[in-house]
Formats: structure tokens, sequence, C-alpha cells
């Protein structure tokens, strides 16, 4: 597996799993709501249940985004994860978390790249992440579930995405964890890494055609800066 470097002249990111720490962030949100019934779990420890959980959620949660996606009923899942956002995540001034060694990985391909933002998240959230580190100006473009009339898997996003930078699909670099992350990419024609920092596992994503698969989003360093 492997990335053809003289290609790619522009990189896409996925935001929940590749940026944000955003499964072990639904870990702890749920060991805490398990901690009074934390008896019914191997040494009172409720932590392996909950990251089983958390992972195993990921694609049935995918498949229904998709299928609202394509009964054009999506708008509507996002305006009630924005009141969900607001009964829970919004009341925090620090709702994120962002994966460690993404702020300087970003720092140092600003400067050799265009970057833009494909994720399948609502606008509020995506917008309040970027804004929590200060991310924000580092991207060309921001594409949300909201942005184009489907969302990933389908290839609308990124295809929107290479316009926005003025680069053809073809020289862009779709980096995700997920099944959908490498579909989508795939599908516009642009290259495709998967990272193992989220909810993907490695057997599924070279199943969906990644291209590479690394540990860990700020990793993409190692391959890039090769050139």
């Amino acid at each position: 597996m492997s990335i053809n470097l003289e290609r790619i002249h522009g990189l896409l990111f996925d935001v929940d799993g590749t940026l944000s720490d955003t499964d072990d962030m639904f870990v702890r949100r749920l060991v805490h709501w398990l901690m009074p019934v934390k008896f019914l779990f191997p040494g009172k420890d409720p932590h392996q249940f909950a990251r089983h959980l958390v992972m195993k959620t990921e694609t049935p949660g995918n498949i229904v985004l998709g299928l609202f996606d394509r009964l054009g009923i999506d708008d509507e899942l996002y305006n009630l994860g924005d009141y969900v956002y607001r009964l829970g995540l919004g009341r925090s001034s620090q709702p994120f978390h962002i994966i460690s060694g993404v702020q300087p990985m970003l720092e140092e391909l600003y400067h050799r790249y265009p970057l833009g933002i494909v994720s399948a998240r609502g606008h509020r959230s995506t917008t309040r992440f970027l804004e929590q580190y200060q991310l924000t100006d580092y991207f060309t473009c921001i594409v949300t579930g909201q942005t184009c009339e489907h969302t990933k898997p389908f290839p609308d996003p990124v295809l929107w995405a290479a316009r926005q930078m003025s680069l053809p699909p073809a020289e862009c670099l779709m980096i995700g964890d997920t099944v959908v992350d490498i579909k989508a990419g795939k599908a516009a024609g642009a290259q495709t890494v998967g990272v193992l920092c989220g909810f993907g596992q490695v057997n599924e994503l070279q199943m969906a055609g990644a291209d590479l698969i690394i540990s860990d989003t700020p990793a993409i360093l190692d391959y890039l800066l090769e050139n």
C-alpha cells in the first residue's frame, strides 16, 4: 500500500477520529454514565465495554446517516444533532478534544499544501471544534454534512472541496478514519489514507480501498515530507 506523492497537491481531512479525538470522548462519557452500575463489569471497570460499544456503533451510525441522506431528510437529523449539542457539548467552553500532534502537523502542512475539511458533522459542531483550537485559518475550505446535497460516502463533498482549492480531485489526498472517508475519496478519484486513531479498523479500511493506512493522523508527515 502506498501513495503517489507526485500527484498530491492538496489535502482533505475528516474531523471525527481524524483531527478530533471523538472516540475517546464518547468512551469517557459512556463510562461516566455506566459508573452507577460498574459492579456489572469485570473488575468493576466499564472502560473496555464502553470502548467496544463505541467502536461498534460507528458503522451503524454511518448507515443511518447515509439512509437519511438518500431519503433527503438528513437536515432533520442535523437539526436534532444541533439540539442535542446545545443540551450537552454546547454548555462547555471546551467541549472537544484534539488528537495529540494535530496542531503542529497542520502548521507544517499549511505552508506546503492547500488544506480542506471534509466532514459529515453538522456545521455548528464542526465550526466549534475548529474555533476551539484556532484551526480555522489553516483551511481553504470547510465542507460539512450540510454543504452538499449528499455527504460521504458519496463523492460530492470531496469534489466540492477540490473545486474550492482549484485542484482536480485526482490531485487531492483524502485522510480519514472510516470506510465512508475512503469510499468518498475513491469515488471522487482522490488518493486516500486511513488512520487508526479513530473508529476504523485495518481490515475494513483495506477492504474500502485505502491507498495507505497509518497509525494516527500526524504520522502523515513522515510520508509527505519525504518529497
